[in-house]
């Protein structure tokens, strides 16, 4: 009879969120400041948790409105890319997908939900960003990021 060898796995818990970059056709973005910790105060795009039942560009659209009182349908959100580094958020292991939406100059941000500011920045002179934050715009192509 022989030894049977058992591995063993180690399962990670993984959480699923949905970032949104939002620019207009003039060079700017818009940034929400954090209400909340990991990086209270800190500027960071507009995004969160992907709920139960409900697609990523789902969560997109509805973060967007949530944090910073900017309306789209999902369909309009483009897909970036998907930014899975294990150690972008202090929490845990966190996998988001970036979408991309652009707006007319004057668009009016209201901030919500988890943000205490919404705001547009140049994308010539950002803040430090939270998270992997810069690294999405970078995906995004934006050359002066």
């Amino acid at each position: 009879m022989t030894e049977r060898a058992f591995v063993s796995e180690t399962f990670e818990t993984i959480r699923y969120t949905a970032d949104v970059v939002v620019t207009t056709t003039d060079g700017y973005v818009l940034l929400i400041e954090r209400g909340w910790d990991p990086f209270k105060g800190q500027w960071a795009l507009p995004g969160g948790h992907v709920d139960p039942g409900e697609t990523s560009r789902a969560a997109a659209a509805r973060e967007l409105a949530e944090e910073a009182g900017v309306h789209a349908a999902p369909e309009e959100l483009t897909q970036i890319g998907t930014f899975d580094q294990p150690d972008r958020d202090p929490r845990g292991r966190y996998v988001t997908v970036a979408y991309h939406l652009t707006v007319i100059p004057g668009t009016i941000v209201e901030a919500g939900d988890d943000a205490t500011n919404a705001q547009w920045w140049p994308l010539s002179d950002l803040p430090p960003l939270a998270f992997d934050h810069a690294d999405i715009l970078r995906a995004l192509i934006i050359p002066t990021v």
